[in-house]
């Protein structure tokens, strides 16, 4: 087999796909309020970014992280995590996403074979939360924790950007 390596002679273990440009929020740090986005057709199928998957696997990549825009609004999505999740010689599949859609989708992704989600969560103080997303509702991202939480994953992260002027909220825990 031969493995991947990068320009400084590192081993490359790790891979990040983004299997979309779209997302239901549009955080005033991340899209503008009317966005332009990539013709469909210039994307990779759900098969593309599957073989594509399976090859960087096949080369040592071990784990694979899915992003978007947020993930959760490509449709099909739920398929390619189990394809990924039954991937001989991947030890983690992990996802970044904005919460939004964990309630209905938490369970399967588990059961696909997701690892572990990166949560974006900017605030909770409803208002400001609205304010930064511009479209996000904060106690349907909360619910999606929780429903995460209760579908077992491994590890959960909380990610929140920084905005300079803006103030800081203290997390609790649930």
């Amino acid at each position: 087999m031969n493995a991947l390596v990068d320009g400084f002679g590192r081993t490359v273990r790790y891979l990040r796909i983004s299997v979309t440009d779209r997302c239901d929020f549009r955080c005033v740090y991340c899209m503008a309020e009317e966005m332009t986005f990539l013709p469909r057709a210039q994307l990779l199928t759900l098969e593309e970014i599957a073989a594509l998957s399976q090859a960087f696997v096949e080369l040592g990549v071990e784990k694979i992280r899915l992003t978007g825009g947020e993930p959760l609004v490509r449709q099909g999505v739920l398929t390619l995590v189990q394809k990924l999740g039954a991937l001989v010689g991947l030890r983690e599949l992990a996802m970044t996403t904005n919460g939004s859609g964990l309630v209905k989708h938490a369970n399967a992704l588990r059961q696909g074979g997701l690892h572990r989600l990166n949560i974006s969560l900017d605030s909770l103080k409803p208002e400001r939360f609205k304010a930064l997303t511009r479209t996000g509702d904060l106690d349907q991202v909360i619910a999606g924790i929780r429903a995460a939480r209760r579908a077992g994953f491994q590890s959960i992260k909380l990610n929140a950007v920084l905005l300079r002027g803006a103030m800081t909220t203290k997390l609790s825990t649930w």
